[in-house]
């Protein structure tokens, strides 16, 4: 009889990455690495986005600005495409050094708000508070200044039937017109980030040299291909995401979102990651996190820290496993981000 689950491993066992790290000096390091990123860009779609948006330049709106106390919370679009405005919420501390460090929030399977402290029912503020999925509001109370974008494909970026069916996110519909133009929710969604880096550099008092990005589950899948992408990036903390694709994608039931075609022809999750370095990585993860196991984090983890020793620097590799479920822990990611950021 047909089993279909062995069918699948079969294939994940016959295929053989094309950019599997197996360097054992700094100068294969490198070349492996440059090697790597064009080639994750293009299956990405980047390099497709890039294409057709040649010479765009994105244009953004404020509309709305809260006292929150110790911060402003200003709500933006940035159009990131001609059609796609992108709202954003930009907390900007009152009390601040500049040039300021910056901070990127995306949210992973639910609402953009909470992020920012806003919790619309009382199950959304139980989320919030039992998950320490305020984010965003984290980020600026350490005195960065935080960017915490809508994912594509949620809040306003849903499509209209979704939105009058009050449906979460609109991923599966993404995911089918992405597919026939060579493009991925994961691309879409990493380009929207580097947009955002742009507008910062371009508008704000941001210092270059210290940019994070941390997001849980969905927000850790987009921090992880960013940071792999965006070499501007400095610093990457994502939580409930770093595994590896087939002991977590490849067998258990996750959004379409994160699916890129022929990935693991390319590389294993902990390969992406792996052009991070040498830049500070850490991993957070959930003890008994149940669509990310742990076991298969740390895996993913031993390899991620081989290719940070050819690298040089295993020490800007860290893995902090928290005491619970598929949420995130602050603690593994405000000290790290205060450490390689030297405040």
């Amino acid at each position: 009889m047909y089993d279909a689950a062995a069918h699948f491993e079969s294939l994940y066992h016959a295929t053989h990455p094309e950019f599997g790290f197996h360097a054992e000096t700094h100068a294969d390091w490198l070349a492996w690495r440059e090697a790597f990123r064009p080639r994750l860009r293009i299956a990405l779609g980047l390099e497709n986005i890039d294409a057709s948006l040649a010479g765009y330049r994105p244009r953004a709106e404020r509309s709305e600005v809260e006292d929150k106390g110790d911060y402003l919370q200003e709500s933006w679009h940035l159009w990131v495409e001609p059609t796609v405005p992108l709202p954003f919420y930009l907390l900007r501390p009152k009390a601040v050094t500049e040039p300021s460090p910056l901070l990127l929030t995306p949210h992973g399977h639910n609402h953009p708000h909470i992020y920012v402290g806003i919790a619309e029912t009382e199950r959304e503020a139980e989320s919030m508070q039992e998950g320490e999925r305020d984010i965003a509001v984290q980020a600026v109370s350490q005195g960065y200044l935080t960017i915490a974008p809508t994912t594509r494909a949620f809040g306003a970026t849903r499509t209209e039937q979704d939105k009058v069916e009050q449906k979460l996110h609109s991923c599966r519909t993404q995911l089918m017109h992405d597919l026939l133009v060579g493009r991925t929710p994961i691309g879409d969604r990493v380009w929207d980030i580097s947009r955002l880096i742009d507008w910062a550099l371009e508008t704000q008092d941001v210092d270059p040299e210290r940019i994070a990005i941390t997001g849980n589950s969905g927000g850790g899948t987009v921090s992880l291909f960013a940071a792999a992408c965006e070499t501007r990036i400095s610093v990457a903390v994502p939580s409930s995401y770093f595994c590896t694709f087939v002991g977590s994608i490849g067998s258990i039931h996750h959004c379409d979102c994160n699916y890129v075609p022929g990935m693991l022809q390319l590389g294993e999750m902990y390969d992406v990651a792996g052009l991070i370095a040498p830049r500070p990585f850490c991993a957070i993860a959930g003890q008994d996190d149940s669509i990310f196991p742990i076991a298969h984090v740390r895996a993913a983890y031993a390899r991620l820290k081989r290719i940070y020793e050819v690298a040089g620097v295993p020490e800007h590799c860290k893995l902090y496993v928290g005491h619970a479920g598929h949420r995130y822990y602050k603690a593994g990611a405000w000290g790290f981000i205060r450490k390689h950021f030297g405040c």
